[in-house]
C-alpha cells in the first residue's frame, strides 16, 4: 500500500522524552515535557503544513516605521526560527523598543506562520500591564486595524485561560502556580521574583496540566530574560513545547548559556 509512514515519533528513557515530527521540512528531535495530547496530534496530522514548514515561507519584513535595530532584531530572529533553533535571545538597549519589536514578530507569526498561541511572559504585574497597553496600541504597518482588533490578547488575572486567546500575557509567578494547580495571591506578582526573599530551598516541580498542556503555546517570549530563567522559574519556561525567545538589555553569562 502507499500509506505514508507514521509522521510522529517519540523516544523515551522514562525520564527524558524526545519527539520528532516527520512533517517538518528537516525533521529533528526535540525534548518534550511529556507526550502531546491525541487531539493535538490529530490537528498536526490534518494540517496542510507544519508550524516549522510555515516558518520557512515568512514574507520579507516591511520596514517602514521600524528603527534599524528593530529591523535587525526581527530579521535575525526569523533566521534563527527558520534554522529551527529552539531558543533565541534579543539583546536591545533600554528604550530601543523591545516590546514593540516583540509584538511586530508576534503579529507576523500569527498572520503568516499560522501560530496558534503565543505567551508573553513577564515577572511583575506592572510589566504585564505595560505589555498589554503596547499590544492594544500596536498598529501593524500593513493593516489599518490595531493588533487587538485582529487578534485576541488576554492578560491572565486568574487561573482561567480563554480558549480563543491568541496572545496570553502572564507573570511567571502566575503560571508557576497554575502548573502546580494552586491559586495565586496577587501580591506575589508585585515584585520580580529574582529580588524577592521567597526562595524555597527546593523548588516545587511543575506538573502536567491538562488545561495547559505543553503544546498550548507555540512561542514563548520572555521579557527581562536575564531575571526570569533561573532557580525555580526555569522549569516554568522549559515546560512548554515552544520556541523560547528572550528579551533583555542586560544579558549575563547565564542568559547566554540558557539561550545557547
Amino acid at each position: 500500500s502507499n500509506a505514508e509512514p507514521l509522521p510522529f515519533v517519540y523516544e523515551s528513557t522514562g525520564t527524558i522524552t524526545r519527539f520528532t515530527n516527520g512533517r517538518d521540512p528537516k525533521p529533528r528531535s526535540r525534548e518534550v515535557f511529556t507526550f502531546h495530547r491525541p487531539e493535538t496530534l490529530a490537528e498536526w496530522r490534518d494540517a496542510s503544513i507544519s508550524l516549522r514548514g510555515a516558518l520557512q515561507s515568512l514574507p520579507p519584513l516591511p520596514e517602514e516605521g521600524l528603527r534599524d535595530c528593530q529591523i535587525e532584531a526581527v530579521t535575525e530572529l526569523e533566521k534563527s526560527l527558520k534554522a529551527d533553533k529552539p531558543r533565541a535571545l534579543i539583546q536591545m538597549a533600554t528604550g530601543a523598543g523591545k516590546t514593540f519589536t516583540a509584538i511586530t514578530e508576534v503579529y507576523r507569526l500569527l498572520k503568516f506562520a499560522n501560530a496558534k498561541r503565543v505567551l508573553f511572559l513577564v515577572d511583575t504585574k506592572n510589566l504585564g500591564e505595560q505589555a498589554e497597553q503596547e499590544f492594544m496600541a500596536y498598529l501593524p504597518n500593513d493593516d489599518n486595524r490595531k493588533f487587538t482588533e485582529l487578534y485576541n490578547v488576554q492578560r491572565l488575572k486568574s487561573s482561567s485561560v480563554a480558549s480563543d486567546s491568541q496572545v496570553c500575557i502572564s507573570t511567571i509567578q502566575r503560571l508557576y502556580a497554575m502548573l502546580k494547580g494552586e491559586e495565586l495571591d496577587e501580591a506575589a506578582e508585585e515584585q520580580n521574583p529574582a529580588e524577592s526573599m521567597l526562595k524555597p530551598k527546593k523548588p516545587l516541580p511543575v506538573v502536567y496540566s491538562p488545561k495547559l498542556p505543553p503544546e498550548f503555546f507555540d512561542f514563548v517570549i520572555i521579557d527581562e530574560a536575564h531575571r526570569s530563567i533561573y532557580n525555580l522559574w526555569r522549569q516554568v519556561v522549559e515546560y512548554w513545547d515552544a520556541y523560547l525567545i528572550g528579551l533583555t538589555a542586560t544579558p549575563d553569562d547565564r542568559t547566554y548559556g540558557f539561550f545557547q
